[in-house]
């Protein structure tokens, strides 16, 4: 049988693109839902903008 486990994937997505009107960088990765319940929020590096930019946690 499979263990329950409090990880799950998520997807994380480009704020600061957004607001430029470019194309958005989407990562997935997990996290731990006990530890950290509130969206994640990871500065992970936008090959479209060339540089690093604030990550979100997208639904």
């Amino acid at each position: 049988m499979a263990k329950k486990t409090a990880r799950m994937i998520i997807t994380i997505e480009c704020t600061e693109a957004k607001k430029e009107g470019k194309t958005a960088s989407r990562y997935t990765t997990e996290k731990n839902k006990t530890n950290t319940p509130e969206r994640m929020e990871v500065k992970k590096y936008n090959p479209f903008l060339r540089r690093h930019t604030v990550h979100k946690e997208v639904k």
